[in-house]
C-alpha cells in the first residue's frame, strides 16, 4: 500500500508531522475502504475526520484516522446511521473516553490516598463504621 512520507508533510493545525508513522493519500484510503474520495472529502467537511496535509494540502491519513473512518463507516453502512447520527455517537463517544479517564485518575487518587493512610496508620478497624477484613481473611459483617 503506498503511504506518504514525511517529505514536506508538515501537519497543518498544530497536529505536529512524525516521521516515524505512515500517512495514506486520499486515493489509497478510498480503495482501502471501497468509498469514492468524494466521500471522505464530505466527512471532512463535516468535521467528522480532520486528515492531515502536506504543504501542497495533500490530505495524509494517518492510522488513527483510518480508525475513525472504520467506526464512521461501520455506523453507515452496518447500522444505517446517518452523518447527523454518526457525529451525535462520535461526540458521546468522546465525551465517555474523556470521563473514563477522569474517573480512573479519581480512582488511582483515591487508592494513593488510602494506601498512604493505611501506612500511617490512620485507619483503626476498631473504630471503622465497616470493619475490614485482611487479605486473605473472609469477610464478616457485624452489627454493634
Amino acid at each position: 500500500m503506498a503511504s506518504a512520507s514525511d517529505s514536506g508533510a508538515k501537519r497543518r493545525g498544530g497536529r505536529g508531522a512524525h516521521k516515524d508513522k505512515a500517512y495514506y493519500m486520499i486515493s489509497v484510503v478510498a480503495r482501502r475502504f471501497e468509498v469514492h474520495p468524494q466521500t471522505l472529502r464530505l466527512y471532512e467537511r463535516e468535521g467528522l475526520v480532520q486528515p492531515s496535509r502536506t504543504q501542497g494540502n495533500t490530505r495524509l491519513y494517518s492510522e488513527a484516522d483510518l480508525e475513525r473512518l472504520s467506526f464512521i463507516l461501520n455506523l453507515t453502512r452496518d447500522l444505517g446511521v446517518n452523518l447527523a447520527g454518526v457525529e451525535i455517537i462520535m461526540n458521546l463517544r468522546g465525551r465517555i473516553e474523556t470521563m473514563q479517564q477522569e474517573m480512573d485518575r479519581f480512582v488511582a487518587q483515591v487508592r494513593d490516598e488510602l494506601g498512604k493512610r493505611v501506612q500511617e496508620g490512620a485507619i483503626e478497624s476498631s473504630r471503622a463504621l465497616v470493619r475490614i477484613a485482611g487479605p486473605g481473611r473472609p469477610f464478616k459483617a457485624e452489627k454493634r
